[in-house]
């Protein structure tokens, strides 16, 4: 039997004092990496790979109209990105902002559906805004309340309750909010309840350019932000310094859920002018990517949220142009996130390769 090697293969070790250069060049290779894998199931559906990469820019910022539709993509994925960022950096996994945004529709709605035309519109809008932050702190705090005081694994916590508010939404469309009898529709909501425009886009573009702002100030300059930075880094060092961690756990959920509650109020109010199961389309999910790849920062969330709003228009755009299924889009857009996701293992982490050892057990296997 031939002695055991104890010296590993493969290495990982931290890597530090990365020149910003450098992990920008890693992070740029990483995007001309994966539109080059991006060729492969493009030349497999019959279309020209680069005819398809330039359709996908044209179709998401050629034109105003494109353009304004990109940005409205990126709404609520900078909103829902901004709403996870607090959780994340405490390192409690919030896996439920899409129930958390649907719920804070589904207040807003409430409020929208049960008052008259006459109401004036700034006002009812408030009103809105005020009942969809509500119901997504209600979300947020349930989560936060039982993993302060029971430990509860927060990731299948949060992840289940995204079913449960969709189920109440499917329920509200073919129950008592449901317009013509059979058709499990909401009716559209009177126009004193629609966010007003600027520049072709709901102004929610303002509202979340506004939110970076204030998430900013409350991460990096409050005390509340520190508390969460500091139990993200250690809970024992959290309990030792006096904080009450529990308490910070909830309300850091309160506060996660309220954002994603303005963004419920913004989708229902803005982008559709009504609520249905699918107010959230996926934002909750995508929203993780946006939060990573920005390294919890809320400014490069805005250029991280604006990539992954024109790849999803240029894409559909793809689609329709060459009559690209729909799977290949998507898998197009999947391989670009896997990479833009890869690359900050390699920032983070240094490979290191051991060929003596490997030469060594190939040696004695031979004899």
């Amino acid at each position: 039997m031939s002695e055991r090697i104890s010296t590993p293969f493969i290495k990982l070790s931290k890597r530090e004092g990365m020149k910003p250069a450098v992990i920008w060049s890693i992070r740029i290779g990483s995007i001309l990496f994966a539109f080059i894998l991006g060729m492969i199931p493009l030349m497999m559906a019959g279309a020209n790979p680069f005819a398809s990469y330039g359709i996908i820019i044209s179709g998401s910022l050629s034109k105003k109209f494109v353009i304004q539709q990109t940005i409205k993509r990126a709404i609520p994925l900078l909103g829902c990105a901004l709403a996870i960022a607090p959780c994340f950096k405490m390192k409690f996994w919030n896996i439920g902002a899409e129930g958390q945004i649907t719920m804070g529709a589904i207040f807003a709605s409430a409020i929208a559906i049960w008052s008259g035309p006459n109401v004036p519109r700034f006002v009812l809008l408030i009103l809105m805004l005020i009942a969809g932050i509500i119901g997504g702190a209600i979300w947020g705090f349930i989560p936060g309340f039982f993993k302060a005081k029971y430990n509860t694994n927060e990731t299948l916590f949060t992840l289940m309750m995204n079913y449960i508010a969709i189920g109440i939404v499917k329920y509200l469309q073919g129950g008592p909010w449901e317009g013509r009898q059979g058709t499990q529709i909401i009716p559209m909501f009177n126009k004193n309840a629609r966010l007003p425009n600027v520049w072709g886009v709901y102004c929610g573009w303002i509202i979340v350019l506004v939110m970076v702002v204030l998430v900013h100030i409350y991460m990096n300059f409050t005390k509340q932000g520190y508390e969460v930075s500091v139990i993200g880094d250690s809970l024992n060092t959290a309990r030792y310094a006096g904080m009450n961690v529990g308490w910070v756990m909830m309300r850091t959920m309160i506060l996660s859920g309220a954002i994603a509650g303005v963004v419920g109020w913004m989708l229902v109010s803005g982008a559709n002018g009504t609520l249905n199961s699918d107010v959230a389309g996926g934002v909750g999910f995508t929203s993780i990517t946006v939060a990573w790849l920005s390294q919890l920062n809320a400014f490069a969330m805005i250029l991280i949220a604006m990539i992954l709003a024109i790849i999803g228009k240029g894409s559909a755009t793809l689609q329709t142009r060459l009559n690209v299924p729909s799977s290949v889009a998507d898998i197009i857009s999947g391989i670009l996130l896997f990479c833009m996701l890869g690359c900050e293992f390699f920032i983070n982490y240094r490979m290191s390769f051991n060929f003596k050892a490997i030469t060594a057990k190939f040696h004695k296997e031979a004899k």
